[in-house]
């Protein structure tokens, strides 16, 4: 997959489907929480609940969607799953995402089809 351009032809939407996966899991605050908190180390459930602040079977779930997506690992211990990282690039990603977002005065809040506005109508339209 080539997101950018080089040498060659402009890659296809088919092409560029699997980076809008990776965009799209990481599209959910919670899940760029749980990544957030994980760049800081390895991390339990409990541990997540507490920084995040929300149900166990929350956090369960998102864990569990971004380990199917290959980014969080688990290692058991005892009747404890650890949580980290599966991928070093992650933590670079991250980083530029902050950088663009500061470069960008933060504009994407304003974008009227994913900013602040447009999330807080799909919530009430989930209602």
């Amino acid at each position: 997959m080539a997101m950018t351009k080089g040498a060659g032809s402009s890659p296809s939407a088919a092409d560029l489907a699997p980076a809008a996966a990776l965009f799209r899991g990481l599209s959910d605050p919670t899940r760029l929480a749980i990544l957030q908190r994980l760049t800081e180390g390895e991390a339990r459930v409990v541990d997540l609940i507490r920084v995040l602040g929300t149900a166990q079977s929350t956090v369960s779930a998102h864990l569990a969607c971004l380990r199917e997506c290959g980014l969080v690992t688990g290692r058991p211990e005892g009747r404890q799953m650890f949580y980290s990282l599966n991928r070093p690039e992650l933590m670079d990603l991250l980083a530029s995402a902050e950088s663009l977002l500061a470069a960008t005065g933060n504009q994407v809040v304003l974008c009227p089809v994913y900013g602040a506005d447009a999330t807080k109508k799909e919530a009430v339209t989930k209602r």
